[in-house]
Formats: structure tokens, sequence, C-alpha cells
């Protein structure tokens, strides 16, 4: 199925441009699916400070999981896993601020 790709207002948001995704397709493993998932749809529910994106908006991951049909336990269970897609998009947003003009 296809999905058109983040809009220019989108991508700002995140200090990113068209030019810094990659047109190549990257492949999820089926057991990290469900985490990419809740994490691709948690991409509005990010927390911010003055320099930028600091964590997601964890109140609102119930809501979000819930609207996706994921119960609690599995929520429980992929946390973890959401947790490490968190630190690795923070990791690069703040490498992306170090290396901007």
């Amino acid at each position: 199925m296809y999905e058109s790709g983040p809009s220019a207002e989108q991508l700002g948001v995140l200090g990113l441009t068209a030019a810094d995704l990659d047109d190549e397709d990257v492949e999820v493993w089926p057991c990290n699916w469900p985490a990419f998932l809740l994490f691709n749809r948690m991409s509005t529910q990010w927390r911010a400070g003055a320099g930028g994106a600091i964590g997601l908006d964890y109140s609102c991951i119930r809501d979000v999981a819930g609207f996706l049909g994921i119960k609690k336990k599995k929520l429980a269970e992929m946390f973890p896993d959401l947790q490490v897609l968190e630190g690795e998009a923070l990791r690069v947003m703040a490498e992306e601020r170090e290396n901007s003009p």
C-alpha cells in the first residue's frame, strides 16, 4: 500500500527537509513492526524544549496505541522497543542540530 511521505511542514518540526530523507526502502522485521507503527503514529507527540525535542509525550501513548488496536499487555511488552526508537531519533536530531550552520 502506498503512503505519501511526510509533508515539508511535518519534516520542519523535526528540523529536517526532504533532502535529509533517503530514497531507499528499509526493512522492518515483523517482530518490530508494532513498535515501529506506534512510533510512527506518535510522530506528532514530541515534547520540546528550547533546544528541540526532548522525548515523546508518554501521557498519550495509551491513547495512540488504543487507536491502533494495541492492547495494554502488548503495549507493555513493546514499550522498551519504543524507547529504543525514541532514543535513536533523539540522537539523530541532536546530531543534526550540532551539524547545522
